[in-house]
């Protein structure tokens, strides 16, 4: 997913990245690496022991970060936002931090960011009825680093609930939205990931197995349904249904497997059904 991410900023113009790291680093380096193969540079920010937070983690980057507008993703969502437009709506306003929307749909599913008539985000509300006919915040901001040069530095506080709150409470034209038509998807849950992987795979005509970089797969193996991550290799005769294999699984020959999330480290030799 995250050289999804990667690859779609590289195609909007962006070159030089900065990502946040904490649990199981090691997974997200090993498929970004310096992001020389995707043309861009990649470094990394690292928070650790503890998880600082939408603001703290942007506040910890800071020394690796360029310029004073940043260019904030968040890894667990994809979308086909046009950055150059959304980078000039930002320009063009006197904001400090400008939140790319759409639509809230799903109000008993996500909160919703409510706005004024002339855009200004006046505040955030819970999901269910309270957030009907609010906004849908996909994950891309644009903000001054100003706003995270005060913080603390490696102390966890957030952006949305704390930070730009008190923005919003200080001046509202201060923190922006940008209702735009752009796709999101969102992988925040598992029955997300198969939503979001089964619309792609439909998007790039791959069928309905998605397989990773670095697998190896028996040609009598029978896969339907599934999501192969990367360096999996399945063995002679084994059936897999419904599943979702993650890095490095050995899933031995003659194994059955249905409705299942296999991981490394485990023995996968014995039927799943």
């Amino acid at each position: 997913m995250i050289r999804r991410i990667i690859g779609w900023l590289a195609a909007n113009g962006v070159s030089h990245l900065v990502l946040n790291l904490h649990h199981l680093p090691e997974t997200l380096t090993a498929v970004a690496g310096d992001g020389g193969d995707l043309g861009v540079r990649v470094r990394y920010s690292w928070e650790q022991p503890r998880v600082l937070g939408s603001a703290g983690g942007p506040r910890q980057a800071l020394p690796l970060l360029d310029g004073d507008a940043l260019l904030i993703v968040n890894g667990d969502t994809l979308t086909d936002l046009r950055l150059g437009d959304f980078a000039d709506a930002h320009a063009a306003s006197s904001a400090l931090v400008t939140l790319a929307l759409v639509p809230n749909r799903e109000y008993e599913r996500y909160g919703g960011v409510v706005l004024d008539g002339e855009h200004r985000v006046t505040g955030f509300v819970r999901r269910g009825p309270s957030a009907k006919g609010s906004f849908h915040f996909i994950g891309v901001q644009i903000a001054n680093r100003s706003i995270f040069e005060p913080l603390p530095l490696g102390e966890p506080i957030n952006s949305i609930g704390q930070v730009y709150d008190a923005l919003i409470a200080r001046d509202r034209g201060l923190v922006r939205g940008v209702v735009t038509d752009a796709e999101f998807w969102d992988v925040g849950t598992v029955d997300d990931y198969w939503r979001t992987s089964n619309a792609f795979a439909e998007k790039e005509g791959r069928g309905d197995v998605s397989v990773g970089r670095a697998g190896s797969i028996h040609p009598t193996a029978r896969i339907v349904r599934s999501i192969l991550w990367d360096d999996v290799e399945v063995g002679a005769n084994a059936i897999i249904e419904d599943c979702i294999i993650t890095d490095r699984v050995r899933v031995a020959s003659g194994a059955i497997h249905r409705n299942a999330i296999l991981v490394a480290d485990v023995s996968h030799a014995k039927s799943r059904r």
